[in-house]
Formats: C-alpha cells, structure tokens, sequence
C-alpha cells in the first residue's frame, strides 16, 4: 500500500521550503497558512510573501463543488432579544432556502464579539457550507483563515469596518442618527445629548455622526461635554446620564444609541426623582420588544434586524453558489417610532 501524504499537493513548493525562504521554522509558517493568531505581524508577513513569490498552493479545507446544506449562525449571545430578532429573521430564509442553521454564542468568544482560537476548525469539521457572523469583532487572522479555506460569510451589523472585499449586512446607521436628533429638535430641544456605544464601533461612530449633522444643519451649537460613551452597557449608561445630570447646564432631551442603554438613562432619572419625558426627552434605537413595555413607552428608531438578517442569508446563499455580490456592504432603511419617553420642551 503506497503513502499518502494529508497535506501534499501535486506540484509546486513544499512547506518547509517556504519557511526556509521566510527564515522563519516550518511549525511557524504552518501557523500562518492555517490562519492561526498567534504569530507577529512581521512574521505573517515575511511568511506570506514567501508563500506568494514562490507560487505555494493552499489547498482549501472547504470544497465548493460540494456544498452542504448547513450553515452557521454566530451570535453575539443568546441571551437578548436582539440575537432572538436576528435568529427569526436566520431561519425563516433558511428555511425558505432549504438550509439548516447551527447557532453557537456564548462560550466561542474569548471577548465580546470575537470568536475563540480554533472555532474555525470546528466549522470546518461540520461540514458547513458559510457562516453568518452577528455583531462578530473577527481578527485579520480569522478574516484570512475564512478567505485562505474558501469559506464564504457575511456578516450581519459588523463591530469593525470590514475588510475590503467582506459583504455586510446593516442599518442606516447615519439617517437613524439624524432622524432621532431631527425629532428632539422638533420638539423645541436645542440642549440634546448623545449616550453612544464602543468609541470605534462602526454602528455608534455612525449614529453620532448623524447626530452632529443634523445639529449643524439646525444652527445648533454642539457641546463637547454632551457626547458620552456606555459601550452599549446598561450600567454604563446609567453613570453616563448621572454625569450628564450633574453638568452645570445639563441636557434637556438625549438621544441613546440602543433601546437597552435607554433602560440604563430611565434607571440614572429614577434615581435622581427625575422622570421622563418631563424633565428628560429620551430617544432610543433598535425598537427592541424592551422599548415597548417600559414605562413610559420609548420612543426610538426602528432598525430592522430580522430583515437584516434574511438578508445576509440570502446574500450568503448567493455566495454558496459562487455569484458574488457587486455591492459589499447593504444598508436597510431605520424609521422613527414615537411613543411616550418625548415631549416639547417646557
């Protein structure tokens, strides 16, 4: 019986030639064709410049000529009524598709958003045929394991600008942000404050942006002091608002970048005997199931996260079989929805 080598190609160099060209050892430059994070960036690179000039083949893990009838769905976690919104939308075109989904959250991350080092080899071994990665922060490592192994995805509201050439799913970020400020302001409140998400996240960055905009548009003075940051944390936001309440001028209306922070707001003028929306105009965004049974009912922009997420699925089935979608990043309309957290200024 002859040998059969698992990782041989038919021609072209070895292995151990490639690490010998980097000057790196060949344990080291199979860590960066397989995609693994633990080497330095200058090494990464030296090791994939000597895979390109000498013409090395990856040989994908993923066979596109036989494409399963499985997909994965990471969520961020499964605990919210976010991941159950984009979950719905998932498996109702998967079904419509003919697919089923495997969805994993919670222990494949080793930080918010960022699945666990070798998560991907797992993927592999079940045989999926694309992934959905939802509010997912993926490495550069990761992004080029899944385009080193042929491996299609979208990803579904991304933390991070993606890298070139990665398809996304999201929201108007931006209009939402100008709809919320434009509401406040219709309303006669000029002293409008902004309780943002992460400093870097792409959503957040957005929604401020529109926030600024549309303060500019109105010929309102923007206040520096104004601008705070929860990380989308409902704790976070509760001391945001304290500080916003302790300011020699404090804020008379606040726009919050997500329902669940906005619960963190009502939480900061509860404590101080404050209410809303005599004393506070609270706008949220999301119109999460939350928005509609706090007290008073709060009035937010709508992003619509189950569409979203069909979307990224059908965009991934595309992807299956081979088409790739012109426009890498799709932006789904957000709408205001008033309800009792705004009132006119008094």
């Amino acid at each position: 019986m002859g040998r059969t080598g698992s990782a041989s190609v038919a021609a072209g160099p070895t292995l151990a030639v490639v690490a010998r060209e980097a000057g790196v050892s060949v344990p080291t430059a199979s860590k960066v064709v397989n995609g693994r994070e633990d080497v330095a960036p200058e090494t990464r690179r030296r090791v994939t410049e000597a895979l390109d000039r000498l013409g090395y083949v990856r040989r994908p893990r993923f066979d596109t000529a036989r494409v399963s009838g499985m997909v994965d769905l990471v969520l961020h976690s499964l605990e919210s009524s976010w991941s159950g919104a984009v979950l719905h939308g998932v498996e109702a075109a998967a079904h419509d598709a003919g697919l089923e989904v495997v969805v994993s959250a919670g222990p494949n991350r080793t930080r918010v958003g960022r699945p666990e080092r070798g998560w991907l080899d797992k993927l592999t071994a079940r045989g999926s045929s694309g992934v959905l990665f939802n509010l997912a922060e993926l490495t550069p490592s990761q992004h080029a394991w899944l385009e080193q192994h042929r491996i299609p995805y979208v990803l579904i509201d991304p933390v991070l600008d993606p890298p070139p050439g990665v398809v996304s799913v999201g929201a108007a970020n931006w209009h939402g942000g100008v709809t919320a400020t434009e509401h406040l302001l219709s309303l006669g409140h000029e002293r409008i404050a902004v309780v943002a998400g992460g400093t870097h996240t792409m959503c957040s960055s957005a929604r401020i942006a529109g926030y600024r905009s549309a303060l500019v548009t109105a010929g309102i003075r923007q206040r520096p002091e104004y601008v705070r940051h929860a990380g989308f944390d409902q704790g976070a936001a509760r001391r945001r608002t304290l500080e916003l309440l302790d300011l020699p001028e404090p804020p008379t209306a606040v726009f919050v970048c997500s329902d669940r922070m906005a619960l963190g707001v009502y939480e900061a003028l509860a404590e101080r005997g404050l209410s809303v929306p005599y004393d506070l105009s609270v706008v949220g965004f999301d119109d999460l199931p939350e928005a509609r049974w706090t007290t008073p009912a709060l009035t937010t922009i709508r992003q619509p996260l189950s569409e979203m997420a069909a979307t990224a699925l059908r965009l991934l089935v595309r992807m299956m079989e081979g088409d790739r979608p012109e426009n890498t990043r799709t932006e789904l309309s957000t709408r205001l929805v008033q309800r009792e957290s705004t009132a006119p200024l008094r």
